[in-house]
Parts: structure tokens; sequence; C-alpha cells
């Protein structure tokens, strides 16, 4: 493993792909694995130069993290990757209760030492711009500051109430947070600054607001590896700044060739997203041919609900017997979002991604399907893992949509083994996302 360059952790499935994606279409060759492989499947990809954990933190409590995440950073320390990535959703919701980023990030000082822990959250690529300290997401074609997004504002679990990102950081950590904002970064001094704050401070975050300055900020990336910064926190803009820098110093080609694995005449979607982004894109596809089946969540959460599972799983093997694709989706949108009535009741998101999950394993098996979409990114964490794989690595990227590549499943299980699976964060993708998925193409 010596020729690794990168470890990370994604504190969700859909998070962590998008990570994979970023440096495979850089030309660094990566594997996610779902859970902590044994020898032998770790074994199988000893070429990689890039190593990724799938976790579901963003969707845990602190104490979960405090009782899970050692162990997962301590494999990851283990790999001996000059710099390991804590990635987090690049509109960096999160709350003291609930996905606490700044939990995370003291678990990872305690694990990889004690140097400066870089953040980085703006991403160009994926629409999301970091200036003096605010970060700022587009949606519908406009860009909105994170606290007024109509969409991330209004998050059900973690809604972002706060664009400062040190003072939203600042409730999470007792950690000194410093920053350096994009016109510092392309000043003369900016190296001779940012050894400055890195000194003074346990966090420093770095400002990305276009392509320049994401170029500036891989190259402080790279200076404070080599000044012993062991762990990083960010978005997959991280990702996408190391590239550059390693591309110019010749570490990588910063190329890939990807060909298209065409299309297929059938494939499976299901969904718990309550994004309108995927409200719009489960309409579309069913003006595309794609028979539409909502399940109500109380089924996957409630008493009595086997029934209801039941007809939605027999009506989805009737429509791709006759070969028509399918999506079964527990929300259509904001205004049909029910978490409200599981209040009180633990870990009932959870539950409802493990049993839609547990459905698509269901008609994978009995369809002979090989293609396949799960949508939400707590969903897909959850849902995942019920399918029995323990591995992806890129099938296809999608720059077109990027965050949301068409995935290869790497499975013990034959039946899941080589299943194309795309994962898909509620807000990710165009209009004709599933369309497009099932005909192989961005």
């Amino acid at each position: 493993m010596s020729d690794l360059l990168l470890s990370y952790y994604g504190d969700d499935l859909t998070g962590s792909t998008d990570v994979m994606e970023a440096l495979s279409l850089r030309g660094v060759s990566t594997v996610l694995f779902i859970r902590l492989p044994t020898a032998a499947q770790r074994a199988r990809f000893p070429d990689v130069r890039a190593i990724g954990l799938a976790g579901t933190s963003r969707s845990e409590t602190p104490a979960w993290m405090r009782e899970h995440l050692p162990a997962d950073f301590a494999w990851l320390d283990g790999l001996d990757a000059p710099l390991c990535h804590y990635k987090v959703c690049s509109t960096f919701d999160s709350a003291p209760d609930i996905g606490s980023i700044g939990c995370a990030l003291d678990i990872g000082r305690q694990v990889f030492g004690g140097s400066v822990v870089p953040l980085v959250v703006g991403a160009p690529q994926l629409r999301r711009y970091t200036a003096f300290g605010q970060l700022f997401a587009a949606y519908q074609g406009s860009v909105y500051r994170i606290d007024r997004h109509p969409v991330m504002s209004r998050h059900p679990v973690t809604p972002m109430a706060e664009a400062d990102l040190v003072l939203h950081l600042s409730h999470q950590t007792q950690a000194r947070i410093g920053r350096i904002d994009h016109v510092q970064l392309l000043a003369p001094e900016a190296d001779a600054l940012v050894d400055q704050l890195a000194a003074s401070n346990d966090v420093l975050l770095l400002d990305v607001a276009d392509d320049l300055q994401q170029r500036a900020v891989g190259r402080q990336l790279t200076r404070l590896q080599r000044s012993g910064s062991r762990f990083a926190v960010g978005s997959s803009g991280m990702e996408y700044a190391l590239s550059a820098a390693w591309t110019e110093d010749g570490v990588i080609s910063g190329t890939s060739d990807f060909k298209s694995p065409g299309a297929v005449d059938r494939i499976a979607v299901v969904s718990g997203s309550v994004s309108p982004t995927t409200e719009r894109q489960i309409l579309h596809a069913e003006e595309a041919g794609f028979v539409r089946i909502a399940i109500d969540p109380q089924a996957f959460v409630r008493p009595g609900g086997h029934a209801a599972i039941t007809q939605a799983t027999e009506q989805a093997e009737r429509a791709l017997g006759s070969g028509r694709s399918v999506i079964l989706h527990t929300a259509l949108g904001p205004s049909s979002d029910v978490g409200a009535s599981f209040a009180g009741l633990d870990g009932a998101r959870h539950m409802i991604g493990q049993g839609l999950g547990h459905l698509l394993a269901g008609l994978v098996r009995s369809q002979g399907l090989t293609r396949a979409v799960i949508a939400g990114g707590d969903t897909s964490s959850h849902a995942l893992r019920e399918l029995g794989i323990f591995a992806l690595t890129t099938c296809l990227p999608l720059p077109q949509t990027p965050g949301s590549p068409l995935c290869t499943a790497h499975s013990d299980d034959p039946a899941f083994d080589g299943l194309q699976i795309a994962l898909k964060g509620g807000q990710v993708g165009n209009d004709a996302y599933f369309p497009n998925i099932r005909a192989g193409t961005a």
C-alpha cells in the first residue's frame, strides 16, 4: 500500500461515492469499502491509490460516533496513506446532536495527531462556494447563501440556519478554528499566512470560490500534509483541490478514460429522499415509462406494515417481469415528509432505508437485475448494507451530474457481485437522471 495517496471516511454513502468519482475522473484508482473488509476482500484491490470507507455518521449521534469512529479511523490510519479525509456533505448540514462534524473532527485529531486539520468545503464542480468563510450553494440555476437556500435551510433533520462555517462548527467542537479567505490565498504572502494560522489553530478553513482558488488550496493542502497534517475534513472539494496539485506535481496524469456500459432494458430504483430535486426526477422518469410505486414509510416502521410492503414488491415484480423499469418511493417532495410522525421513535429513518434496501435486494435477486439505483443520502447508507455488497468501484463517472456515479458492486454473493448501482443524494442530478442511468449515459 506504499503507493496510496489518500484514505477517506465518508459520513454517508452518496458522499463516499462522490469522492470516489472525483478521484477516478482524474486517474486515481479508488475502492470504497462499505464496511471494514476482511483480508481477502481487501486483497482483491492491490493496486488502488485511494481507499475509502463508507459510514453513516451523518445521521448518527455523537455517542454513536464515539463508539464507532475510533476503530474505523484506526483502520484507515493503519493504511499509512499520507492523508486521511473525513468527507462531509458540501452543504455542511450538521448539528451538535446529529451528524456532528465537530465531534468527528475531535475524534480524528485524537487518532491522527494534533497537527492542524485543513477544512475545505467549497467545490465549484458541485456549485458549492465559500467566500470569507460563508457557504453558498446553487439551486435551480441560482446561488443562495446556505441559510437562505430553499432546500437546505429547511432540511428535515439538520436545517442550515448559519452560513458562517466557523461559527456553525464552533457549536460542535471546542477546537480553535482559523480561516484564510479566498483573497488571502492568492496573495504573495499566502504561504506565510497559512503557516501562521496553522501554528495558532487546531482547524484551518480554506475558502474555495473558483478553479483558481481551488488550485491554490490544493498546493496549501500538500504543504500542510508535508508539515504533519495527516487528517483533513471537508467535501469532495478536497479531492478536486488535491488532484489539481498532484497533477501539477506529476504524481498523477489527471485524466481518465471510462467507456459507457451501454443501456439495459430495465432498472429498479428505491428512494427515501424527500428532496424536490428527487421529486422532479421521479416524475420525469414516470413520464419516460417507469412504473412509480408509492410506499407508506410507516410500513417500514410501525407493526402491521408487512402487507403493504408485500403488495408493493409484487407490483414491482410484475412491472419488471413485463420489461418495465420501476421506482419505489416513500416520499414525493418535501410536502410528503412524515418524519415528524416518527418523533420519539429511535432509528425510524434508518429502518426506512434498511427496508428499502431489503426490498431492492429481493428484486435484484428474483428478477436478475444488472443495474439499480438508491436515492437519498441517508437512505443509501442504510439500504446498500442490505445487499451484501462489501465494496464499490467506479463504473461510469457522470461529470454532467457530479456526485452520483454509476458504480460496480463487489460481493461474495454472485447475485450482487458485478451489479451496477448508482447512489444518488437528494440534491444531486438533473431531471433525466433515472432514464440516463438506465441508458448508461451522463
